[in-house]
Formats: structure tokens, sequence, C-alpha cells
């Protein structure tokens, strides 16, 4: 069994993350309102794109495997699921955000995919989970 690897991603804490499927993209919120995508590159992570949607700091990502989405869930009591999109300039791949309101009236505090990716769970501070559909045609 090979030993852990130790990175040093920030000056901060790591309040949420998620590695994609392959983990070789990280995405990853430094105590913030924002999320970084971070790739490897040889021993080191560089940032690569910085999702800025929420309003108040992240407190749970997950990155959904086979659809290659994004789900994040704030104190701002919304939750972003990031899809990426071909850019209509460049035709470079961007990360698209799509707001869903919980309709909660606490902190969503965690937040995770279905084993189908096609639903999701949000975790609020008031004790309540919001279970979510999101269709990737229309949003959720």
């Amino acid at each position: 069994m090979s030993s852990p690897e130790v990175f040093t991603l920030g000056q901060t804490s790591i309040t949420a993350h998620s590695f994609n499927a392959n983990r070789t993209e990280l995405a990853v919120s430094l105590n913030s309102k924002d999320a970084q995508i971070l790739t490897r590159q040889g021993n080191e992570w560089k940032a690569t794109e910085t999702l800025s949607e929420h309003d108040k700091l992240i407190t749970s990502i997950d990155w959904a495997p086979n659809s290659n989405r994004i789900v994040t869930s704030s104190q701002d009591r919304n939750a972003y699921v990031w899809q990426q999109t071909p850019d209509p300039m460049t035709g470079q791949l961007i990360w698209k955000a799509t707001l869903v309101a919980l309709r909660i009236n606490r902190s969503a505090t965690f937040v995770r995919w279905s084993p189908n990716e096609d639903n999701f769970a949000v975790a609020s501070g008031a004790r309540a989970i919001a279970i979510c559909s999101f269709d990737s045609e229309g949003g959720r």
C-alpha cells in the first residue's frame, strides 16, 4: 500500500471538496463563497477555473462521476448545479451554473448526488432535507 500524498492548496481552511471520477481534477472551496477547479499537473494542483455564484460560504460540494456535473450548497440557502458547456465565442468548455432555489430557512449544510445522478439531497441547519430533481435539458 502506498503512503498518502500531502499537498498545500492554500493558506486557509478547506470547507468543502470533491474529486472528479478519475481524480485528476478537484473542486474545492477554501473557506469562501467561491469554488475552484484544480487540475493535477505532475506533483502539483493548479487552479484552472473559479465557480462564482454563491453569496455566502460554500458548505458542501459533490462531483457526479458519470454525468460530470458538480453541485454546490451554501450558507446563502441555495444550491447550484454546474455543467460544462461549449463557450459560443471560443468553443472551449466552460462551467455554467443553474440555480436551484431550495426554499429552506436555514443554511444548506451538505449536498450529495443520488446514485443515478438525476436527483440530489441537501441537508440544512433547520434539520430538513430537500430532495431536488435535476433535468440537464431544462434545469431543475
